[in-house]
Formats: C-alpha cells, structure tokens, sequence
C-alpha cells in the first residue's frame, strides 16, 4: 500500500485527494493517513491542503528498490534487488547468500558498507552519498573464460556514466573507473569454483555520486560525479541506469559477444592503453607501454627491448593517472 501511494504521488502533477487514493487502491482513509505519515517519518516532504489533498514536494536522497525496478527490465543483472542499510561489505553478503543457495542475477545494494573493501585487501571509503552493490552471477562456463567480466562491467559502468552525467568517464585497467585523472568506482570480483565450472561469482561495485570532499589521504586521487559535474546526482534514477548498461553488457559478454564483436569500444574507453606502466608479473616488475587487450581483457605490455607481455592480474601503475 505504501508503495502504491507513493508511486501515484510521484505521477501526479499537483495535489492528489485522499479520497481518491483510498477509491484506486481500495483501502480506507484512515489507511491513507497513516501511510502518508509513514513516508513523512522516511524523510518524504508531502504537503496537506484541506479539500485538495496530498502533493509530493520532495524525496529523501535514499536508494529504493521499488523506486528502482519499477521501470526497469533486466534479464542477467538486477532480477531481484535488494538495498540495505547498512552491512558490512555488499560483497561478503553476498558471499553468504549464494552459499544458502540464492540464484544467479540478485544486487544488494547499501547505503552504508562498515567493512568495504577493494582490490588486494584494501579497504573502500564506503560513506553516504555513495552507490555500492554487489552483482551475484552464475554463469555457466568454465574458470577461465570469466577473465574479462570485470572490464565488462567497467565499461558498463562507463556507459552509464556517459549517458546520465556526460562526464568523460574511462576505464583504469583493471578495475577502476576515471574521469580525468581520479578514481570515481572501483570494482572488485571475487569467484568462487571448481576445476571445470564457476559456482558463483561476485561484482563488487562502488561508486562515488554525491560526495562534496573526501579524506586527506585520498583527496588527490578520488572524485565523484557531483565534483565533476557541479549538481546532485538523483541516484535512484542513475543506479538504475547502471544496472541496464550491466544487464546489457554482462549478458553479451556472457554469450562470448561483448569482448570479441566491441573489443575496438572498450579500447577507446581504456585510458591505461597507449601510457607508460609499470607492472609486476611472477615476481618481476615490468616496465613499458600498454599496447592493447587480448580477447579475455589481459593488458599487453611492449617493454622498451619490444618484448611484449601479458599481465591478468596485480597492480597496474599508471603515468599520469593518481
């Protein structure tokens, strides 16, 4: 009933009677009240007037999964969303869903991670104003063909941001995402199989919208879409717009497209490519320029001799970027 109520209210252009809300969604009037106060008490500014009814002046900046997925399809990412207050880290959780048995496609989102976490152990600033979801896949291929999906929902990433904002935003191989030279999302994977199939794997993803400033210590290397592009993002409408491009992406990839058939897009949107890098590999630091991918999203590196190798995985620093 709350939902129903909310969604007339955010249709309609004015002031809607109690009356009529109670007729369409057959409840009393007494029910309409004391719905209305509930979403007062969410932090909703609804307006009264006697003999006119109810308007919607403003919404809460909260993540909203029926706000979300009310217009939204998706077929890979997203079947099923769920946003929490607060957990520990969206990955960890779910970690432990598909361990219960949960189903491929389900996103837990948070307003609040107490134990984020990035790539190799790191922690994530995971504060509020910020997008962080994680994606459960289950895919039906084996360990080594899963490789690129996190430069598959990189560029995703990428696309959403492009489409909804405009900003510039490119992909920091392997798994961050730029605008200019600062770090607006990480993603982090993290899998789960056997020898010959993936149980389960987890996309980890965070995103900074609407952070005004940030920790000394990652002042110089982080941004968010609001200091890039100078107004409040509406995040539930931008989350949204990510878990299509992820939906998308993801499901081409999945089917062995997205890599081979788009390999030329995700190297005009990968900002590591045609700089000078530093990497390691088995113990030993490379040092060159990133020349290209291969089809499973592996960087190659062409050192100053001209050998060229190929790195999967580790840290990757980059000339000019942080």
């Amino acid at each position: 009933m709350r939902d129903q109520i909310l969604q007339m209210l955010e249709e309609t252009d004015g002031y809607i009677s109690g009356e009529h809300l109670s007729r369409v969604i057959g409840v009393s009037r007494t029910a309409v009240w004391k719905n209305i106060k509930q979403l007062r008490d969410e932090g909703y500014e609804i307006d009264s007037v006697t003999n006119r009814g109810y308007r919607l002046c403003k919404k809460p900046d909260l993540l909203q999964a029926e706000c979300i997925m009310r217009h939204l399809h998706t077929s890979v990412v997203g079947t099923r969303l769920e946003v929490l207050k607060s957990v520990d880290s969206t990955n960890e959780e779910i970690k432990r869903r598909a361990a219960a048995g949960e189903k491929s496609g389900l996103v837990i989102a948070a307003e609040q991670q107490t134990g984020g976490k990035g790539r190799l152990g790191r922690t994530w600033q995971s504060d509020s104003g910020g997008i962080y979801f994680t994606i459960l896949l289950r895919p039906e291929l084996p360990p080594n063909e899963i490789s690129g999906v996190t430069l598959a929902a990189g560029y995703a990433i990428c696309m959403a941001v492009r489409d909804y904002t405009g900003l510039d935003a490119r992909i920091k191989w392997p798994n961050d995402i730029i605008i200019g030279n600062r770090k607006v999302c990480g993603i982090l994977t993290e899998m789960t199989a056997q020898t010959d199939r993936v149980d389960y794997i987890a996309i980890g993803i965070g995103v900074n919208v609407n952070h005004r400033e940030f920790p000394e210590e990652i002042a110089q290397k982080a941004t968010s879409l609001y200091i890039e592009g100078g107004k409040v993002i509406e995040r539930n409408a931008f989350f949204a717009c990510m878990l299509k491009h992820l939906d998308e992406t993801i499901a081409e990839f999945l089917t062995g497209v997205e890599m081979h058939e788009n390999k030329i897009q995700f190297k005009t949107l990968c900002a590591t490519l045609n700089r000078h890098v530093t990497a390691s590999k088995s113990g030993k630091k490379i040092e060159g320029t990133a020349v290209g991918l291969t089809n499973e999203g592996e960087l190659i590196i062409e050192e100053d001799n001209g050998t060229r190798v190929i790195v999967n995985s580790g840290d990757v620093v980059v000339q000019g970027i942080y």
